[in-house]
């Protein structure tokens, strides 16, 4: 399971092992009343948070040698506390409301408790990083007098602190932890769901089928897998031990080093959660962190996720192409349209969702309830009607299908356990921010670092996202980064002359956060993939991680060049011309452009970093590459050097010249280099 490698997570037998199943059957079954009932915002997180902490004291042992068949007496004491103080918020809404900032003893006692379990269940369910992470932030808030100048301020009180971080929903009970209960646990679960009706398993089958005769064919079904899995999955690890347990062994069939094939599959998967219509949670969050609708974020992060994954494909293929690696013969593989229609099925919630997001404009919540309620049809029918066809017991195959829709149940809300604590932890972050205005004081000090470069900045920013995402789940790593550094990209490219929309340094950070699922050390990922190939965890990481260097340069470029996110080009040097006027963007000439443009440079970067382009790359022509990577991305670069008025105008030979390489390599003469070319 997911959760074991994700937290190492308890499963009791006997009592404990229903109190667990209880808990998280009645979390999702309140979370779907909710979906369609009015009810304040404030009391469902209050309830979603007592669940999360429930669950994340029972359910995660204090440490590695504890106790995983029973729960020690102080894991039902820490359960009961950390429940009744988020609990306490629901219980006394009202009393609350009528005294705000006057907090009473019990409210400061209980708020103080609440929040030294909530970093001790984040401890437990995610690690030592943000538990580290939020105290640090605490202590901020306490000791800011006796900070250095340019991060001190007056400081606050205990009692201040309980009272914003716990009393208000400015902390703990903030906006992360609302996206949480009201969209990402409804995703989760549809993902938890369609993976128990079989939906994971349809995937790899079906791209192994398509894909697995091609060069490298294994790989690139992982590829493609990984892919349509991260659409339902906010996981990146969840997508590596979903589809890594078949993809990988085949790589390694195939002649792919056990290395390499781990790298591919973890590549393939913190990629999967660049996908819309998940994002692994983020799509959610970023919209409300922006104010936008689901919908624009979902339209900005569309052509650079997957122009990300065609390139990886290309990737996928370079590396083969260098191995010397041939396909899986025919005969060998399931067949394709036999293959499709055998779970096309599972594609109609997924389907179902986009439809009544991007069509019908549904919010998020009530387009998942109705995905959720097509999955759970198709749970409790699809065994029957297999059990007719084949002349079996239907009372049996019913039974079968209650138990797959309760174990979907259980597993959505088990899923759900570090991403409901890492939302609120990560709220510790956003809470010390707005008591404190540490957010004009990071800006002083990164303006002061960066001395005012923009470029030093965005760099700054991409290490530190990667450093803390080491430690952090994707999600609380984009909120820690998108309140600390996303306004400051925003304030001092503006102030360089650049002007930087907030979504495209949103979406900056969220990238970088992603990334470090496959970055060692820690690269939790890369960590749970080589557990599958046998390989070593360190190289593994290192590989995946060259392997997703193409993903690492796209945030630099939607900076830079805004049209790439579907924003209209504000300023000269876009991809088109005619990019100040916005109608353009309307225009699907246009998107398809944009898409062939981004292709080609993510294309040209792969052979460049690979040194393959048909046929071995030697250094004159990576550098002529990367030129093409520039002139197709940022070609204000070229235009400076040159003194030309209209940057757009090295877009076409930046092309040109790509094709040019190519038929020079393919056509005019031998490629060089031992092994054979094929495409």
């Amino acid at each position: 399971m997911a959760e074991d490698i994700e937290g190492g997570a308890r499963h009791p037998a006997g009592l404990g092992g229903y109190i667990i199943i209880a808990l998280a059957l009645s979390w999702s079954l309140f979370q779907l009343w909710v979906a369609t009932t009015p009810i304040n915002d404030t009391l469902v997180r209050s309830i979603h948070l007592s669940f999360a902490l429930a669950l994340g004291f029972l359910a995660y042992p204090a440490y590695k040698t504890a106790p995983r068949h029973h729960f020690p007496w102080y894991d039902i004491l820490l359960c009961l506390l950390g429940a009744g103080g988020a609990f306490y918020i629901f219980a006394n809404y009202d009393a609350i409301a009528e005294r705000p900032g006057l907090p009473l003893t019990q409210d400061i006692v209980l708020g103080v408790i609440t929040l030294v379990l909530l970093l001790e269940a984040a401890r437990r369910t995610l690690g030592p990083a943000l538990t580290i992470i939020g105290s640090l932030f605490l202590a901020y808030c306490y000791f800011g007098p006796y900070m250095p100048d340019l991060l001190a301020h007056r400081g606050a009180s205990i009692t201040k602190i309980v009272n914003h971080m716990y009393l208000t929903t400015e902390g703990i009970f903030g906006v992360p932890l609302r996206v949480s209960a009201s969209f990402v646990f409804l995703f989760v679960l549809f993902g938890a769901l369609l993976e128990r009706a079989g939906a994971g398993h349809y995937f790899i089958q079906l791209a192994y089928a398509a894909l697995g005769r091609f060069r490298g064919g294994p790989a690139k079904a992982a590829v493609a897998a990984s892919g349509l899995t991260g659409m339902v999955s906010g996981s990146s690890i969840a997508n590596t031990v979903t589809t890594g347990t078949f993809t990988i062994p085949l790589m390694k069939k195939v002649g792919f080093p056990a290395e390499k094939a781990g790298a591919v599959e973890v590549a393939a998967s913190t990629n999967g959660q660049l996908m819309p219509p998940i994002m692994g949670a983020a799509a959610f969050i970023i919209a409300e962190f922006l104010g936008i609708s689901y919908l624009e974020v979902v339209t900005a992060a569309f052509i650079p996720a997957v122009a990300s994954y065609m390139a990886l494909f290309y990737v996928v293929h370079l590396e083969a192409c260098k191995l010397g690696l041939e396909g899986i013969p025919k005969s060998e593989l399931p067949p394709i349209w036999r293959t499709f229609i055998s779970g096309v099925h599972y594609l109609i919630p997924v389907a179902m969702l986009i439809y009544t997001l991007v069509v019908l404009r549904q919010s998020p919540s009530l387009a998942a309830f109705n995905a959720i309620l097509l999955v759970m049809a198709i749970i409790v029918i699809q065994r029957p009607v297999m059990a007719l066809a084949h002349k079996e017991s239907v009372t049996g195959a019913l039974r079968d299908s209650f138990a797959d829709l309760y174990h979907g149940l259980v597993n959505g809300a088990r899923y759900m356990v570090p991403i409901g604590v890492a939302t609120a932890a990560a709220g510790l972050v956003v809470g010390t921010i707005t008591l404190t205005g540490l957010g004009q004081r990071i800006l002083e000090v990164i303006e002061v670092i960066s001395m005012g470069q923009i470029i030093l900045v965005l760099i700054f920013t991409a290490i530190t996202s990667l450093i803390l995402g080491m430690g952090l789940p994707t999600t609380a790593n984009y909120i820690v980064m998108a309140s600390l550094t996303a306004p400051i990209i925003v304030e001092l490219g503006t102030a360089n002359g650049l002007v930087v929309p907030a979504i495209a340094a949103h979406l900056f950070v969220f990238y970088f956060g992603i990334l470090a699922d496959d970055t060692p050390p820690v690269g939790l990922a890369a960590y749970a993939a080589s557990a599958i190939a046998r390989s070593n965890p360190i190289k593994t990481g290192l590989q995946g991680f060259t392997y997703d260097m193409r993903t690492a340069i796209l945030p630099f470029m939607f900076i830079f060049n805004t049209d790439i996110i579907l924003i209209s080009g504000i300023r000269e040097g876009a991809f088109f011309p005619s990019a100040a006027d916005w109608l353009w963007i309307t225009n699907p000439f246009a998107i398809a452009g944009l898409f062939l443009l981004a292709c080609t440079a993510m294309f040209a970067f792969a052979s460049a970093v690979m040194g393959w382009h048909f046929g071995r790359a030697p250094w004159w022509e990576r550098i002529l590459l990367l030129l093409v990577v520039v002139g197709l991305f940022r070609p204000q670069l070229l235009s400076e050097q040159f003194g030309m008025e209209k940057s757009y105008w090295f877009t076409a030979p930046a092309f040109a010249l790509y094709i040019i390489l190519a038929l020079y390599k393919r056509g005019w003469r031998k490629p060089t280099g031992t092994q054979s070319v094929t495409t």
